[in-house]
């Protein structure tokens, strides 16, 4: 299985355009942070988790030829905005997309692309075939994927296990019942939103006390803000078996 990030980065607390931070104006590739999300290789198959404002030039950029499936953690614009991008891999591959996602998200997209899912649908529009999800697991194309609930503050979201590897993104409350589910996860990747703390996301502090408890072989801090700062010095004050993760990044897992 190989993970690569497609962005590690948030809307939360970007500053205004033309800023003039020590994060935007780095030279450091790493601290350059679009909308986070996450492509996942495994068994021949592709799979994407969410699409933000910036899927388009993620997927260009990581030249991804082929997506079997587009999984969502949860509803908010940073993470679906790109959803019609799909329409390209419509094209190419000559079927409707596979869309996962809880019924409010499901029910979200239909807002959101009401005019997909029109009685008349004009050439072009992207392709997509819902699937509902809960939390209870199940397979995409015999791929066995384990959803991991947790909280965005009153907002339930959805993590995803695939084997030893756990992807949690945009949570700030971790129930019991899933760390059972995280029990044994060698790859752990996880929101860690800033050094201050934040009402719907772990912060630094947070995210490593979650990591102490879960102890992964290795740990991926993703979902970072500009409040965070500059990769290398974070970086440096990490342990060794917790790194920042940054776009581009790709990781084999065994």
């Amino acid at each position: 299985m190989i993970a690569t990030f497609l962005g590690t980065g948030t809307s939360q607390g970007v500053p205004v355009i033309a800023c003039s931070c020590e994060v935007c104006t780095s030279l450091d590739y790493r601290d350059k942070r679009l909308r986070t999300s996450i492509h996942l290789s495994i068994e021949d198959q592709s799979f994407i988790v969410d699409t933000g404002p910036d899927f388009r030039q993620q997927m260009l950029r990581e030249r991804i030829p082929r997506v079997d499936a587009v999984l969502f953690t949860h509803a908010h614009r940073d993470h679906t905005a790109g959803l019609d991008d799909v329409r390209a891999y419509n094209f190419l591959q000559e079927m409707d997309m596979p869309v996962y996602g809880t019924a409010p998200v499901l029910e979200q997209l239909k807002v959101e692309y009401a005019y997909a899912f029109s009685d008349f649908k004009y050439p072009g529009i992207p392709r997509l075939l819902l699937n509902e999800i809960n939390s209870e697991p199940f397979k995409i194309n015999n791929v066995h994927i384990t959803p991991l609930p947790v909280m965005h503050m009153k907002l339930p979201v959805l993590g995803f296990r695939v084997n030893n590897f756990s992807y949690i993104t945009d949570a700030n409350y971790i129930p019991e019942e899933t760390y059972e589910r995280l029990k044994g996860t060698e790859i752990l990747v996880l929101n860690a939103l800033q050094v201050e703390k934040h009402i719907s996301h772990f912060n630094l502090e947070e995210a490593i006390e979650v990591v102490d408890r879960i102890k992964p072989k290795k740990t991926y801090f993703t979902h970072i803000s500009h409040k965070l700062g500059k990769h290398t010095p974070i970086e440096k004050k990490l342990p060794a078996h917790i790194s920042l993760a940054y776009d581009g990044l790709q990781i084999v897992i065994s």
